[in-house]
């Protein structure tokens, strides 16, 4: 690739986070279309249903009078155009019927309706296809790419604790650990995820909305509100919860009979109930199902029991940790209930990023497979 082409690939992935709070199921794409080295078109997805990347620069293209120039035109997409129908037409067709000269691409779609097969309707209709990857492509899609590949989302833990990893006093006091910087940041983890999980032990204990709150997160002026999820096995939370009364969905996680008082009670207050089959304090069954809800990424947000079972199950994939520059002295609770004899098998992850916020310290953490 020239420097240029580089930088316009570069620049059709940045697109792409534009839709880092709205596409889910769908992947986020960003796509510009080029001709003689000036931008004729540019689109990125804003949610399932509404034209994908390559429809939407098209469609700027012939806004702006480009029709006669997307004849021979490059197109550079952030990932493999589709080629099947959904609720919206073919990409592959669309670029096709423009007779554009060549596409590049910075991933490979790894949903099996398409794997390929874009690529190959593309050159089949003789369009050169170039593939030159980007890590930035996959990153903003790490959730879309696992579910595909494993069945299972992208797992975030996501924690606020002092400095000795400390989540309350062991009076259960809290408010508040971290600052009010740290807190309004961890509104844009909220906000990008398909799913908020939570126990029933933070819904007694908190009373918390686990919405996603501010107008910066908003697309097209709607804020997407993640589904709420409760792991309640015996049924315990209240009719009366704010999340049932929060926009969005709520699904009650439990090993109880749905068919219960409590049960036809929490259906009622408009939560909808799934019946697990894992164990206690083990969410592989409650993941899998997100997955198969077509939840890209899953946000834990949970007391230290529940952050504990997922951090020993090894069934996360990265923490976003708030360190304040506190002690809270070691009757304070932990941020996990975990006990580990050996320091072999200590939970091992990788920093990836430490930013300051406010007079906190942000850790992002991706977890090391044992």
């Amino acid at each position: 690739m020239t420097e240029s082409e580089s930088l316009f690939l570069d620049a059709a992935v940045e697109s792409a986070r534009n839709g880092l709070y709205s596409t889910t199921p769908n992947p986020r794409v960003g796509c510009l279309i080029v001709r003689d080295g000036d931008v004729i078109g540019r689109g990125w997805h804003h949610r399932a249903g509404e034209l994908h990347a390559e429809a939407m620069a098209l469609a700027d293209a012939r806004s702006r009078g480009n029709e006669r120039s997307l004849e021979g035109a490059t197109c550079f997409v952030s990932l493999e155009p589709c080629s099947h129908h959904g609720r919206t037409p073919p990409c592959t067709d669309a670029l096709i019927a423009a007779r554009v000269g060549c596409v590049v691409v910075a991933a490979d779609d790894p949903n099996p309706q398409v794997a390929g097969r874009g690529i190959e309707q593309l050159r089949a209709a003789g369009i050169r296809v170039e593939m030159h990857p980007r890590a930035r492509a996959i990153e903003l899609n790490r959730g879309f790419f696992k579910r595909f590949t494993s069945g299972r989302p992208w797992v975030r833990v996501k924690v606020a604790a002092s400095l000795d990893g400390r989540t309350a006093m062991a009076s259960g006091e809290s408010r508040w650990i971290t600052s009010g910087a740290a807190r309004a940041d961890a509104q844009t983890w909220r906000a990008q995820s398909c799913a908020i999980v939570a126990g029933v032990g933070t819904v007694l204990a908190d009373d918390p909305l686990l919405t996603v709150r501010g107008d910066q997160f908003a697309v097209d002026g709607i804020v997407r509100q993640p589904l709420r999820v409760v792991v309640d096995g015996r049924l315990r939370t209240p009719p009366t919860a704010q999340l049932l009364r929060a926009d969005g969905a709520v699904l009650i996680a439990t090993t109880a009979a749905a068919d219960s008082d409590a049960g036809r009670a929490l259906a009622a207050g408009g939560a909808e109930l799934f019946e697990r089959t894992g164990g206690r304090d083990d969410l592989d069954d409650v993941f899998a199902e997100l997955a198969r809800r077509s939840m890209n990424e899953v946000l834990v947000e949970a007391g230290p029991r529940l952050t504990g079972s997922v951090l020993r199950s090894q069934t996360w994939d990265e923490a976003i940790v708030y360190l304040a520059p506190k002690l809270l002295g070691r009757d304070g609770r932990p941020f996990a209930d975990l006990s580990i004899d050996r320091l072999a098998d200590a939970i091992r992850g990788h920093v990836t990023d430490v930013t300051r916020i406010g007079d906190d310290v942000r850790l992002r953490i991706l977890r090391i497979a044992r």
